[in-house]
């Protein structure tokens, strides 16, 4: 593990690890914060993409992982159709929120997010600590829709 390999929590994983990040992967990351641009460069990813949440458009679609991080239940409504649209049928999709203890000001939750994703088709698999403020909460396309 590098020095510059962000990794979080008390296990010392590395966070692309822990987040399932692969080398040969296409990657997008939405509203990445500054504290993660390393998460860029962990992996030999064949394809990285970043937008904000207001460019992300529907463009071309079979991204094997999206990384988003909001703090806006807004947000997440407007976007989690045009997300699923654009993984691979067995890509996964990670929403980050700000922890409780970080004093960020939100409206999301772990709780939110199932609320929005769980109707149109996504399940949650795992969740995880991606840094001192961010929770993240890994979705996938439910089988029966794949």
């Amino acid at each position: 593990m590098s020095a510059s390999t962000p990794t979080t929590g008390y296990s010392g994983t590395p966070l692309a690890q822990k987040l399932g990040l692969k080398d040969g992967q296409r990657v997008m990351f939405i509203a990445l914060p500054p504290e993660l641009k390393e998460l860029r460069k962990s992996r030999d990813f064949i394809e990285i993409a970043e937008a904000g949440w207001e460019t992300f458009t529907d463009g071309d679609p079979g991204y094997d992982v999206i990384h988003g991080f909001t703090a806006s239940r807004a947000v997440l409504e407007r976007s989690a159709k045009k997300l699923m649209r654009q993984i691979d049928r067995d890509g996964t999709i990670w929403i980050s929120w700000p922890k409780k203890a970080s004093k960020v000001q939100t409206d999301i939750t772990e709780d939110t997010i199932r609320e929005v994703v769980l109707p149109i088709g996504l399940v949650d698999v795992k969740v995880a600590a991606v840094s001192e403020i961010w929770s993240g909460l890994k979705l996938m396309i439910r089988k029966e829709l794949r």
